[in-house]
């Protein structure tokens, strides 16, 4: 039997990032992603619904996104799913459903630090081209 695990969620982070560092000196940041989903019902009433995501990152992607990245930043995670599995110590045992991420993509241009100011673009920054959907003509598909 075939089997495929990629995950890719889109969301902002619900606090700032927990960052750690195993004995080995590897990175690990954990953080909890976000992900919202807007629908009408039937009825025409508008719903969102909210799921939340754990989330692992490891190496110098998890100390980066702890640099630059806080609570309410928007991220585009990449990974697959992965289940942790662990003993309390009163012998119980417990399991977890989390995403290990490959990927991390940052959806804000703002650095942590400078989130609420507003941000310029300056001249080297700003798109050779904008987008617009405006066709004069048929669509260029």
């Amino acid at each position: 039997m075939a089997s495929y695990n990629h995950v890719i969620l889109a969301g902002n982070l619900t606090s700032d990032i927990d960052l750690r560092h195993l004995p080995s000196g590897t990175a690990v940041a954990d953080l909890r992603l976000a992900v919202s989903e807007k629908f009408k019902r039937k009825d025409g009433e508008s719903v969102e619904k909210t799921v939340f995501v754990d989330v692992a990152v490891w190496d110098k992607q998890a100390e980066n996104c702890a640099k630059y990245l806080g609570k309410g930043s928007p991220v585009l995670i990449e990974g697959r799913l992965q289940m942790d599995e662990w003993q309390t110590k009163e012998g119980e045992k417990r399991t977890k459903l989390r995403i290990r991420a490959n990927t991390v993509q940052f959806l804000s241009s703002s650095p942590r630090s400078n989130q609420d100011q507003p941000q310029e673009r300056s001249p080297a920054n700003k798109p050779e081209q904008e987008f617009t959907d405006d066709f004069e003509d048929d669509p260029p598909f």
